[in-house]
């Protein structure tokens, strides 16, 4: 029987919005039925049929005799949210690959990315070092064409976003949560420079919060959209982590950014190391290990000038900001490369704080300001 692709995208919609019926009840009721818009029209005696029972389809026998889906459809619309399914032909075809891919998809902006995608994912608390790995490795995999994945929350995957960005590339946002909240609620700009080109994705239909039991499942999507992923910074047991072991369980390549010894957030990444992932010391390694297609371009980052909003106002700032860049560096040494007095280097550092041009960290260690 030939499925009519948008109709069903209706049904599968509206059984999302039924209180109780997640991915796999949905999987569970298309296998039964054929269709989520037969599974609709079924006779409730038909659902007793279902095996195993639960108290979920008893939810759904009350409740979807209230539900409208064409008007479910048309409040999609009206968010400027679309759906897909994996009979659609612009579905993720990496997605398509993992075990029980997503029967329904939620999306704003455009999926109709050609391109390979890569995952960049690490520490919501990363130090200035990890922002400006990610935000290098992004920027250069963006600029080869090739599409960043991350999952829009603060830290490794704000940068790799922005990264991406700065790349003139494309880049996909999964979230936990609905389309219709962006969480954290600092990133509603960055949210929305990535529908430029990009696009925000969620498993979840709209009003679902971002609940810490939704993020294991928007993790396996981060890695499942993509042929490898790269760890930045991430405690030993974390969200990353468990992104990684969805990358093995679905046949991904895994990278780990080496980082500073010290820092308890360099012990992710170095226990993947130890265990057989591949550094990510550059972003030609990751292109060596991958199978990208096309030759690799001539790097345009430059860790200096990655924000081109960063302009002085008088020759201290200049000075200050010529020294300055993502990896932190101390008031003596900057005094030392800027020769300026300290009465002058002070009060340059503390106008540039004031713009959002530059963040003191502790120790009195300062780095460029990206987050502004």
């Amino acid at each position: 029987m030939e499925i009519d692709i948008d109709k069903e995208k209706l049904f599968r919609a509206a059984f999302r919005t039924l209180k109780g019926v997640g991915s796999q009840h949905l999987r569970l009721l298309i296998a039964c039925f054929g269709s989520a818009s037969q599974a609709w029209d079924a006779a409730d005696n038909d659902y007793l049929k279902i095996k195993p029972q639960g108290q979920w389809i008893i939810e759904v026998l009350k409740q979807r005799k209230r539900i409208d889906p064409w008007k479910i459809g048309a409040d999609l619309r009206e968010q400027g949210i679309k759906v897909i399914i994996p009979l659609d032909p612009h579905y993720p075809p990496s997605l398509l690959e993992i075990p029980d891919p997503p029967p329904i998809l939620y999306y704003r902006g455009s999926l109709d990315s050609n391109s390979e995608a890569l995952a960049i994912v690490g520490s919501r608390r990363a130090s200035a070092y990890g922002k400006s790995a990610a935000r290098m490795l992004a920027h250069e995999a963006s600029a080869q064409g090739i599409t960043v994945v991350s999952g829009l929350a603060r830290g490794i995957d704000t940068a790799a976003h922005h990264g991406a960005l700065e790349g003139n590339g494309i880049t996909w946002a999964f979230l936990g949560c609905g389309l219709d909240q962006i969480y954290p609620r600092e990133n509603n700009l960055l949210a929305e420079n990535i529908l430029v080109k990009g696009a925000l994705i969620s498993e979840f239909p709209p009003g679902t919060p971002p609940l810490a039991a939704n993020f294991p499942a928007r993790n396996r999507l981060i890695s499942g959209a993509s042929c490898g992923v790269v760890v930045v910074e991430a405690a030993e047991r974390s969200g990353a982590m468990i992104t990684v072991d969805f990358a093995l369980e679905q046949g991904r390549d895994v990278f780990a950014v080496p980082g500073p010894i010290f820092s308890p957030l360099s012990r992710g990444p170095h226990n993947l190391l130890r265990q057989g992932a591949k550094i990510a010391a550059g972003f030609e390694d990751i292109w060596n290990e991958c199978s990208f297609s096309g030759k690799p371009q001539e790097s345009s980052f430059n860790h200096r000038q990655m924000d081109l909003n960063i302009i002085p106002e008088n020759d201290e700032q200049r000075a200050v900001l010529e020294q300055l860049s993502d990896i932190p560096l101390h008031i003596d040494q900057l005094a030392l490369q800027s020769t300026l007095p300290a009465a002058s280097l002070s009060l340059a550092l503390l106008e540039l704080q004031l713009q959002g041009k530059v963040k003191q960290l502790p120790g009195q260690n300062y780095v460029l300001d990206h987050e502004r």
